[in-house]
């Protein structure tokens, strides 16, 4: 099937789901970082969904009743954020709420492992990180060797070298797995995809994949197939991201570009610039 037959159905689908994203604006709790949680919160309101920031254990229960996506991220860990975000995900698991892993540094220490391997139980929709950190994730979960060379949280292996270790986690979990780089590989198992859009800019401003990971329970919240709600993510993200460059080459000024363009894509813009094979 060439490109162009796989992407112009899956242009209308993501340009349909954006429509109904910005519909329902569904509520998504972030238990992130503090590096990312500024720029997460812009990025989720400019694409039409609703923010919290909420991380505190004594809240999670109650606001888990109120939420329609869940997003943890274990950016800037510690023991008693770690018990909060496995409390948020027990009641998202109990309550049938979709929620996004991001194992930000995964294989970096034995601390953030064991965090990640305290959460796969509750049944992530969507595992979404780096190459290397997608990698150091099967290899805990003890799929294959690791050859997984994380840089601290930035990735040393291409999205190329951690496609069949993806497909294997996304089997062995039972969700969909996105290993993001240069260029985006999708898998539930079963389905791939691959996704070219984005600029090298996105790299030098922080936590615009952290955003991503938000954007992407944002989507799971108004998409029941979860495959489809990573693919529109990685979309939006991706093509706003290229629009920003057109209209700046600094990574200050593209941040807020970037913010911009999140608020302005739609239907036409997605089948117009949509890279996907």
């Amino acid at each position: 099937m060439t490109t162009e037959a796989i992407a112009s159905p899956m242009a209308t689908r993501i340009g349909q789901a954006l429509d109904r994203l910005r519909e329902r604006r569904p509520l998504v709790q972030n238990i992130t970082n503090y590096v990312s949680m500024d720029i997460a919160a812009n990025a989720l309101l400019a694409l039409g969904a609703s923010p919290a920031m909420v991380h505190a254990p004594e809240e999670i229960d109650d606001f888990g009743r109120l939420i329609q996506a869940l997003a943890i991220n274990i950016g800037t860990l510690s023991s008693d954020w770690v018990a909060a975000m496995a409390l948020a995900a027990t009641v998202a698991h109990e309550r049938g709420t979709p929620w996004v892993l991001d194992p930000v540094g995964a294989g970096a220490t034995r601390f953030r492992d064991a965090s990640v391997q305290q959460l796969l139980p509750f049944g992530p929709s969507v595992i979404r990180g780096n190459a290397s950190e997608i990698m150091a994730v099967a290899a805990s979960c003890g799929l294959g060797l690791s050859a997984a060379r994380p840089k601290g949280v930035d990735s040393a292996n291409t999205t190329s070298e951690a496609e069949v270790l993806s497909i294997e986690l996304a089997r062995h979990v039972g969700c969909v797995v996105v290993a993001t780089g240069a260029i985006d590989f999708i898998t539930d198992g079963r389905r791939q995809a691959h996704l070219a859009n984005g600029s090298p800019l996105m790299m030098q401003v922080t936590a615009i994949g952290c955003s991503l990971s938000a954007i992407t329970a944002a989507f799971c919240a108004i998409e029941p197939d979860r495959f489809d709600a990573a693919v529109a993510a990685l979309a939006v993200v991706g093509i706003a991201g290229e629009r920003a460059a057109a209209q700046t080459a600094r990574p200050g000024s593209f941040r807020t570009a970037w913010i911009d363009q999140l608020a302005a894509l739609d239907a036409t813009a997605i089948t117009s610039d949509l890279k996907l094979s």
